[in-house]
């Protein structure tokens, strides 16, 4: 099937490929792990993840790198990630090292569709669900856990690579995610944003950015990446601080990148939506959207311009050009941050 895959034309759309990794949780212990090939889920109808929602999931990436290898990044952080919303949901924890492994293990047994080096940014997306299941009608926790993982080849979320993009501030709705622990506020489904990105979509913008749900006066995230932003003249690298923010594992490694690869001030606080004009860049950051530079941000009808509506920031370019050239073999790595899935 890979000969049918046109990996410089990939979209951000699924492919079955022929395994995905499982493991089962009952009377407390974990079992059965490994692959499997059949893409339908063993799923009862009164199992609490179809019922009650009680479910967490990541999603990241393998990239196959210009020596050729095939790599992961920062698995431990997405494991760990997974670890704190199956705390906060009542559910079993996945070890880190199992997390890890099985991450590999998953992408060297599809390895035949991870797209090669070179091309428009093409990755194996990784989607690992931890899920209540079980004939369970009861509103409590589950008696039996799944924990899943599939893959597919993925291009970028947003067709033409790096290139602004156009957002609307939606003040009307709150999207309350999730807290630096995990800890949930509000809704931290993606599904509570889908009727809002339908409708911005249609009106002509690429995403949506939410302001924060307690005063709707600050910058909070877009409806599946964090947002950043460049200061005028200092070239300070910020992005907001919120407990309703998902703490993204792309925006801690941008804010590493920023100030000791580029050697830049950053921060984490207050964005004030009324301060736009305080910031020469902006966009979304995250596992899919990678940098998402914003040509602009409208609100109530103004309509903010940052560095240009066709072309790309200074710092943004930076940013991207560190944060893949180490994705994809490029540029040495910081200690830990890359895994090679054929490496024990």
């Amino acid at each position: 099937m890979t000969d049918k895959l046109n990996w410089d034309e990939l979209d951000f759309s699924y492919t079955e490929v022929p395994y995905r990794w499982r493991a089962y949780w009952k009377n407390g212990e974990w079992y059965k792990a490994g692959l499997e090939t059949d893409p339908q889920l063993p799923i009862h109808e009164a199992s609490p993840i179809v019922n009650y929602g009680q479910g967490v999931f990541e999603g990241n990436k393998a990239y196959g790198t210009k020596d050729g290898k095939i790599v992961l990044f920062r698995p431990d952080e997405f494991g760990e990630r997974l670890n704190r919303g199956a705390r906060r949901m009542a559910m079993p924890e996945v070890p880190v090292e199992e997390f890890v492994r099985a991450c590999k293990e998953v992408v060297k047994a599809n390895r035949d569709y991870v797209p090669p080096y070179g091309h428009n940014g093409a990755a194996m997306f990784i989607r690992p669900m931890l899920l209540g299941i079980g004939d369970h009608v009861q509103v409590s926790a589950a008696e039996e856990y799944l924990f899943t993982i599939y893959v597919t080849p993925v291009g970028p979320l947003y067709k033409g690579g790096l290139a602004p993009h156009h957002y609307i501030i939606d003040h009307e709705h709150d999207r309350v995610a999730a807290d630096g622990t995990g800890n949930i506020k509000a809704t931290a489904n993606y599904a509570s944003t889908l009727a809002t990105a339908k409708r911005i979509q249609e009106a002509g913008y690429d995403d949506v950015l939410y302001l924060d749900p307690a005063t709707h006066t600050k910058v909070d995230e877009f409806s599946s990446a964090n947002f950043f932003a460049i200061e005028k003249d200092t070239n300070k690298f910020v992005t907001p601080k919120s407990d309703t923010v998902l703490p993204s594992i792309t925006k801690k490694s941008l804010l590493w990148l920023a100030e000791h690869r580029l050697g830049l001030e950053v921060e984490e606080g207050d964005i004030k939506v009324d301060d736009f004009d305080r910031y020469a860049e902006a966009g979304a950051m995250g596992n899919a959207a990678v940098i998402s530079p914003a040509g602009s941000v409208t609100y109530k009808e103004n309509r903010h311009v940052f560095y240009s509506e066709t072309e790309v920031g200074p710092v943004s370019q930076k940013l991207y050009k560190e944060l893949t050239g180490i994705q994809f073999g490029e540029l040495e790595a910081p200690e830990g941050w890359i895994v090679d899935v054929d490496e024990d």
